[in-house]
């Protein structure tokens, strides 16, 4: 269960409006990023929100991925997105991938600000040392 857990909140997003309102044209995007950074999907579900009275409805994109999972979460009326990228590491060392898939992310969002975080996850020997639950 070793790996890598990174998230970014975006704000002042700048992209084309369809990358937070268009389910289908976003699952798209996030499926090519995943293979264009050199991870493997193996399912997905993209789901479009109807409108409010905030504003025009986001979008909830996920793929679950042979190496885990993304998540990326729109708010059209805040020009907001949540990034949620999580790679184990079993076999092979996927950190690379994960940081360039949300770099790709990123960049397709044009963010005016992020608020990044990376955690390490299920560190070799933890569960060793602080015993099995």
């Amino acid at each position: 269960m070793q790996g890598l857990h990174l998230t970014a909140d975006l704000h002042g997003c700048r992209c084309a409006p369809e990358w937070l309102l268009d389910a289908a044209a976003l699952g798209r995007a996030c499926t090519d990023a995943v293979r264009a950074a050199g991870l493997q999907p193996v399912g997905q579900l993209f789901h479009g929100f109807p409108a409010t009275q905030q504003g025009p409805g986001g979008v909830t994109a996920t793929v679950l991925l042979a190496e885990s999972h993304l998540c990326v979460h729109t708010w059209p009326e805040q020009r907001a997105v949540t990034l949620d990228v999580y790679v184990c590491n079993f076999g092979a060392d996927h950190s690379g991938k994960a940081r360039a898939l949300m770099d790709a992310l990123l960049a397709l969002f044009e963010p005016a600000s992020v608020q990044r975080h990376a955690l390490q996850r299920g560190a070799v020997g933890v569960a060793a040392m602080e015993g099995s639950a």
